[in-house]
């Protein structure tokens, strides 16, 4: 079963589309339609994205990284990606994998598969690693997480830069902003993603063809 959720004018989430069957066909009609009411494609790369987590919905790094993999292909080269994570207090959904986490954080892909080489315990456990990959930005651009409850020398330990939930949502309120681009007080523009889990977001040239 495949399903695929967007955005209806109001903002409000509704299903778009349910494809049930036993072969590919399923998830090829349910990737077409996905295309259409899923994917954001850009003129130019973003220079500054700021991400917001739905507390309710985020409570850890596993899932709130969507805000990373799901932007990655539409931030500029050492451009700047802020996320807004009330929600977020942990790295793992469980403990085994929350220590995991902790222990080697989100570094590059070189790094994480040397580590998967020299450690027994990370090579047990290759979904975490993959995640620690999904969840890097392979240097190229930042991230700046603004967790509720972690501290910043935890999200820096894990690879990422840190800054206080309360300033940053001062400077970025969720309420005042809208999905897409915002010109703020002061000249600042960024790109807001209300929600990254609904959609994907990319420069157009990364589907060229």
């Amino acid at each position: 079963m495949q399903t695929v959720v967007g955005r209806e004018q109001d903002g409000s989430l509704a299903l778009k589309g349910l494809f049930v069957g036993d072969d590919i066909e399923v998830f090829r009609r349910a990737a077409a339609l996905s295309i259409r009411v899923n994917l954001t494609l850009l003129e130019k790369p973003l220079a500054k994205v700021v991400v917001y987590l739905d507390p309710n919905e985020f409570k850890s790094t596993w899932l709130g990284n969507k805000a990373i993999y799901r932007t990655r292909m539409a931030i500029a080269d050492n451009g700047e990606l802020v996320v807004l994570a009330p929600g977020v207090r942990q790295f793992g959904e469980d403990p085994g994998i929350d220590a995991l986490i902790r222990k080697y954080g989100y570094f590059t892909t070189p790094r994480i598969l040397e580590l998967v080489r020299e450690n027994a315990d990370l090579r047990e456990s290759l979904g975490v690693a993959a995640h620690l990959i999904h969840g890097s930005s392979e240097e190229r651009f930042s991230v700046t997480y603004c967790p509720a409850g972690l501290t910043k020398e935890e999200v820096e330990k894990a690879g990422f830069r840190y800054a206080p939930l309360e300033s940053m949502m001062r400077r970025y309120d969720p309420a005042f902003l809208h999905d897409g681009w915002n010109d703020l007080p002061g000249g600042e523009r960024i790109y807001y993603v209300s929600n990254p889990a609904i959609g994907l977001w990319a420069s157009r040239s990364n589907f060229a063809g």
